[in-house]
């Protein structure tokens, strides 16, 4: 047997048995409590739990290498990181003296949380094994509930709000913990996809554009809204990628990586704005611009900016999630002083509120993707 199965069969196994242990140990204590009516009907859980595990399974299995291991690790991640999620926002409720939320809502934003993680993964395919994997895993889960709380306790950032810094959480992580890696030969099979891993890649970005209005929607307060404002954004961005692709490419024909990373830039970038946007055109513009600076970041940071700063990012969480996700949080911003631009005094702090928030995000993730990788 050779020497690196052993190591895997002595190794993972036990890495998941303790974790679990300690998961219901912890569970014991802190959740005593029964089922309770829900604020979440059990459909719209559903919708948010297909599009993760369905959706980023799918997604990430455009290395021909990694298609099994891409479905399977994705489960895996998103279990250990749903329980992981419900823990440690149960610590944190129980050390302030907070009164717990209903089971589902609970599980639903565990389960919004632990995308953040499946992001940060697209960016370590076929540079990582799975210790290293699931303990990043918990490490960014608590972080990422530690950048929330400061979010929403010192900046006064609303729930729903700083739940949608999940994209921009995922993809920075992913890129930082990424630089600490050696890139992979280009000639080697893990950076090799065949027709095959990028049709099923596609299937997953398939899932993901069907549902991403489910997930937007979840926690927002207008949720006919945040639907209404999501699906608009998603169509202009999917419309605007097949554009784009015949007019950047020599051969005058459709890309599929161009249209399987821009379709889904839309939904990303309304989801930090979709409760300021009163008109579908503003959701459709930013829809537009989300998907131009996609397709047009895939092209100017593989070519420039990578190269310099030795990243390698193996499914361009980047100009997928982090680029859209800049730019959900710059119209956010946007939206927020033209709405209160007659009431200068509040109109300074929201600004530095908002733009702290984001910053604060960003700069949480590459700290602590650095120290992680």
């Amino acid at each position: 047997m050779p020497s690196n199965y052993r190591n895997f069969r002595n190794n993972v196994p036990w890495l998941i048995f303790f974790l679990e242990v300690v998961f219901i140990v912890l569970f014991y204590f802190l959740f005593s409590d029964g089922a309770s009516r829900s604020s979440i009907s059990y459909p719209v859980f559903q919708d948010v739990s297909h599009m993760v595990i369905f959706g980023f399974g799918f997604f990430l299995t455009f290395l021909k290498r990694y298609g099994f291991s891409s479905t399977g690790f994705n489960l895996l991640i998103i279990v250990l990181g749903v329980q992981c999620s419900v823990l440690t926002e149960g610590l944190l409720l129980f050390l302030l003296q907070k009164e717990n939320e209903d089971g589902l809502k609970r599980i639903t934003k565990a389960t919004v949380s632990t995308t953040a993680v499946v992001i940060s993964t697209g960016a370590l395919l076929g540079k990582t094994n799975p210790v290293q994997l699931i303990l990043m895993t918990v490490v960014e889960i608590i972080v990422f509930y530690m950048n929330r709380w400061i979010n929403e306790t010192f900046l006064q950032v609303p729930d729903n709000i700083s739940m949608m810094h999940v994209h921009l959480f995922g993809a920075y992580f992913g890129l930082a913990v990424s630089s600490r890696f050696s890139e992979p030969s280009p000639r080697s099979e893990k950076n090799a996809s065949t027709l095959k891993s990028d049709l099923l890649s596609m299937l997953g970005t398939l899932f993901l554009w069907v549902f991403w209005p489910s997930f937007n929607s979840v926690l927002a307060v207008n949720k006919s809204k945040a639907i209404y404002n999501t699906y608009f954004a998603l169509a202009v961005s999917a419309v605007t990628a097949f554009v784009l692709s015949v007019l950047t490419t020599k051969d005058g024909k459709f890309r599929m990586t161009h249209i399987h990373s821009a379709v889904l830039a839309g939904g990303i970038a309304v989801g930090y704005a979709e409760h300021s946007i009163e008109y579908p055109w503003i959701a459709m513009i930013l829809g537009l611009l989300a998907s131009v600076i996609t397709i047009l970041g895939s092209c100017c940071l593989q070519r420039c900016l990578y190269p310099a700063f030795k990243i390698h990012d193996s499914s361009g969480v980047h100009f997928t999630f982090g680029l859209p996700g800049v730019l959900g949080a710059l119209a956010q911003v946007i939206l927020v002083v033209i709405k209160n631009w007659t009431n200068l005094p509040r109109l300074g702090y929201l600004f530095m509120i908002h733009i702290g928030a984001f910053c604060l995000t960003i700069s949480i993730a590459l700290i602590t993707g650095f120290i992680t990788g």
